[in-house]
């Protein structure tokens, strides 16, 4: 899977479930897509459906904007 094919499915997920309109791969989660803590854990959940994947508190910690959850994706799916 491609960067880009991940940050598309991140990025649908943000508009249908969490009403995030502009979403870009250098995005802050909490400050440009203003994702409160419901908001990104929401994210978190879907993100690990969408890819069958687990974020450990580890990752989460080091998730900043939207470039470094595709990191933590990729990461994840070639484990």
């Amino acid at each position: 899977m491609t960067d880009e094919e991940i940050f598309q499915a991140i990025a649908e997920v943000a508009r249908d479930k969490l009403e995030a309109s502009e979403v870009g791969r250098s995005s802050r989660l909490v400050e440009d897509l203003q994702l409160d803590s419901i908001r990104l854990l929401t994210l978190a959940m879907e993100v690990e459906d969408r890819f069958q994947i687990c974020l450990d508190e580890e990752d989460e910690e080091a998730i900043v904007t939207v470039d470094d959850l595709i990191d933590v994706v990729r990461r994840k799916l070639a484990v």
